[in-house]
């Protein structure tokens, strides 16, 4: 079975309780069990870590592991080129994943250094949004 690893950056753990109006009232276990239970034929694992470097070693160590990555890097996205960087280096799909639409929110937000080397960005849609992209990578890597 192809595998898949979700991963998620910092602050990510305090889904639910920071800023819900911004990010909603569900959780990043809570999000973790959807992802699981969409039914995309995928093995799936999912991390979560506040510190770029630990990022940048499961992106890594992703390389020959898994089918693709699912990136929501936080606030990183908008900061760490060491990340695209570890992104372009293990040549992997990924599909960059936000909460809120990053591009109505303030104007630092509107900058990705993970979109030129993504396959593609869901921005806007909650939750929801990492199921969009577990679809997403279905569609890339079934042709």
């Amino acid at each position: 079975m192809t595998s898949i690893l979700i991963l998620n950056g910092p602050n990510l753990n305090l889904l639910g309780t920071r800023q819900p109006e911004v990010y909603g009232a569900t959780t990043l276990a809570d999000v973790e069990a959807m992802c699981r239970a969409h039914d995309t034929g995928f093995d799936i694992s999912f991390e979560q870590s506040n510190h770029e470097g630990v990022l940048i070693d499961l992106i890594h160590a992703a390389k020959g592991v898994h089918a693709g990555i699912i990136l929501n890097a936080g606030a990183f996205t908008h900061t760490s080129i060491a990340l695209m960087d570890a992104i372009a280096s293990v040549e992997l799909p990924v599909v960059e994943v936000h909460l809120s639409n990053i591009h109505a929110r303030e104007a630092f937000r509107h900058k990705s250094f993970i979109a030129p080397v993504a396959l593609g960005q869901i921005c806007g849609f909650g939750a929801q949004g990492y199921l969009l992209a577990l679809d997403a990578l279905k569609g890339h890597l079934s042709h």
